[in-house]
């Protein structure tokens, strides 16, 4: 397989490009790689990159985007920040990754057992990660069940599970909320912003559409 070119990116679409990931997590779980020459893709995107696809994930080493989606060299943008969550920053990289670089597809990936969401679930407090965690708050206060606060913590994964599926769903919104850029391009349909969900046991990947 060969790396993409800027005539094959043209001819992505949004669709299109979801499409390329479903189908590679499914050789992932399959354990059938597509025949690509990396070192060939080294040569081949020297001069440029041409990716169809920008993914914000965690920082998980169970969850490299490249590799759960069997992509290869040039394919995919690669965010990745403990808890898969947006500030200024990510935001910005998403809008040169869309506006400026042709990517089609927006992907926040969140997982099972997020190590990021256990810590929100729990109140964790160690330097800078204090301050980071909070950012994931929100979703864990708009998972309303279980009520009883003994079962709202990382001990139970279901609740945990249930934050990270949220935190997926609130980070989508806050893309469309917080970027101009994106949102217009979404309305135009010039690309899509879709949620999912990795599973750590499986190496399934759930998609959510908004």
């Amino acid at each position: 397989m060969k790396a993409h070119t800027r005539e094959t990116q043209a001819t992505m679409t949004p669709e299109k490009s979801l499409q390329y990931l479903k189908e590679g997590n499914q050789r992932f779980q399959n354990n059938l790689k597509a025949n690509r020459n990396l070192l060939e893709q080294v040569n081949d995107t020297a001069e440029g990159q041409f990716p169809f696809a920008t993914i914000l994930s965690c920082i998980d080493s169970r969850v490299s985007a490249e590799l759960v989606f069997d992509q290869g060299l040039g394919d995919i943008f690669s965010v990745r920040i403990a808890g898969n969550f947006v500030n200024e920053d990510i935001l910005g990289s998403m809008e040169f990754a869309c506006k400026l670089a042709g990517t089609k597809i927006i992907v926040v990936l969140g997982h099972t057992s997020c190590g990021a969401i256990k810590g929100a679930c729990d109140n964790a407090e160690l330097g800078n990660l204090t301050k980071m965690l909070g950012k994931i708050k929100p979703a864990v206060n708009a998972v309303e069940t279980p009520k009883d606060e003994n079962l709202r913590n990382s001990s139970n994964l279901d609740f945990v599970n249930d934050v990270a599926t949220k935190n997926v769903h609130l980070t989508m919104d806050r893309i469309v909320k917080e970027s101009d850029v994106l949102a217009e391009m979404q309305k135009k349909g010039e690309i899509k912003i879709v949620g999912a969900m990795y599973n750590i046991h499986t190496g399934e990947v759930v998609f959510y559409e908004s």
